[in-house]
């Protein structure tokens, strides 16, 4: 089995920063895509951004400039650096992986979630 464990969520300011890291373990051969999604009270969940194994990433556009995503392979953890954060940036936020496991098989894991309040 596969478990993705999240850290750092919390209370900040507008204007602020905070960082979430989610670290992967368990029957863990390869780690593909990992992502963060967030979802607020009331609306869908919504992808963040997304880190592939090679290190490319992409960013939903009310974000960019403003967050990075970023992980080491090493540790099977992503990270998520939240910089000027904003009171729309309230949510739950997920992490979420695409994970080979020991067996060769392929599924998709999430975080359990931790809260950004984003006070203004």
């Amino acid at each position: 089995q596969v478990q993705l464990v999240e850290s750092g969520g919390g209370l900040v300011q507008a204007g602020g920063s905070l960082s979430l890291s989610c670290a992967a373990s368990g029957s863990i051969f390869r780690i593909n895509d990992m992502a963060w999604f967030r979802q607020a009270p009331g609306q869908e969940r919504e992808l963040v951004a997304k880190i592939s194994s090679f290190g490319i990433t992409n960013y939903v556009d009310s974000v960019k400039g403003r967050f990075t995503i970023s992980r080491d392979t090493a540790k099977s953890t992503v990270y998520l650096q939240m910089h000027s954060v904003k009171p729309e940036d309230t949510a739950v936020y997920y992490c979420n992986a695409e994970v080979v496991r020991s067996d060769y098989t392929d599924y998709e894991y999430w975080g359990q979630g931790t809260q950004v309040t984003v006070s203004s």
